[in-house]
């Protein structure tokens, strides 16, 4: 018999976006070194999901394994714009060190910055090779961006091999039904909707389940969701945007939740989208005048 999973829960948790979920349960008793620098990563990471980007920086130390330095160049990247060009400077003097370059955390966190970045062709160097499920997963999310969907249901059905119950398998799976669209849009509604049947209902699984919803053209149902997300987390970015698309299918006022969007996350590509549009629309009506 295999050894019990002592990470499965924080695991979980941290998956479905149950972030302070896997900090409160992260007391795990009897955790070998390798499953303590697993444990310790996650927690760190629940912190950055949570937007508490200094406290990571303040608790990771220099002697930390180089997952938790990975961790923190994640925290330091997203801390400030002022930060981001030595991170990734940093970042890819790591990755080219042959002595912990191939480190999968490192790989992993290199995919999610170079996503940041918008460069799909540079995460993929790091992430394409594998190694783990958060790996196969954050390719398939890369593809899905470079809409080569050919690739994305390819790294699916590689992950669907290694274990196809995993969470992650079942993230991937809804991901890919829902880039896909049309019928597959059911299917992937009820992948969110097992979850929050099986788990408490996360601003992740709302969010999945509501943007379902908006493609079927369920707005009001997408909205109900949506408000329940916000309920629990007032900021969270895929909320707001979502509520922003919802508000407009419905006739209703909208601004608001631009307003919250743009002010606590300038960088989202909505605000950016927005952003942009204003500002040709601007010069447009100067330029005519």
């Amino acid at each position: 018999m295999s050894s019990p999973d002592l990470l499965f829960s924080l695991r979980n948790n941290f998956y479905l976006g149950a972030y302070q979920a896997a900090i409160n349960n992260s007391d795990v008793p009897n955790l070998s070194q390798e499953d303590s620098i697993e444990r310790d990563s996650l927690v760190h990471r629940s912190y950055i999901a949570l937007g508490s980007y200094q406290l990571v920086i303040n608790e990771i130390d220099p002697s930390a394994p180089t997952a938790l330095q990975a961790v923190k160049l994640l925290a330091m990247y997203l801390s400030s714009p002022e930060n981001k060009e030595s991170t990734i400077s940093s970042l890819q003097e790591w990755l080219s060190d042959a002595a912990i370059g191939n480190n999968p955390v490192l790989r992993l966190i290199a995919g999610i910055i170079y996503m940041y970045e918008q460069d799909y062709n540079e995460a993929l160097k790091h992430t394409n090779s594998g190694g783990t499920m958060e790996l196969h997963a954050l390719n398939v999310q890369i593809y899905i961006k470079m809409h080569r969907m050919d690739y994305a249901e390819k790294q699916l059905k590689a992950m669907q091999q290694i274990d196809e119950d995993h969470t992650l398998t079942q993230l991937a799976n809804a991901w890919v039904n829902l880039a896909m669209g049309g019928s597959k849009i059911q299917e992937a509604y009820l992948i969110f909707q097992d979850f929050s049947e099986k788990y408490q209902p996360t601003g992740m699984i709302l969010n999945g389940k509501a943007v379902c919803c908006m493609c079927m053209g369920h707005f009001d149902e997408a909205e109900s969701l949506l408000l329940e997300s916000l309920n629990k987390d007032a900021k969270d970015a895929e909320t707001l945007a979502n509520l922003f698309v919802c508000s407009l299918h419905l006739g209703k006022s909208s601004s608001r939740y631009l307003s919250q969007l743009k002010l606590s996350h300038p960088d989202h590509v909505l605000a950016k989208r927005l952003a942009a549009a204003e500002e040709s629309f601007e010069r447009a009506v100067q330029s005519s005048a």
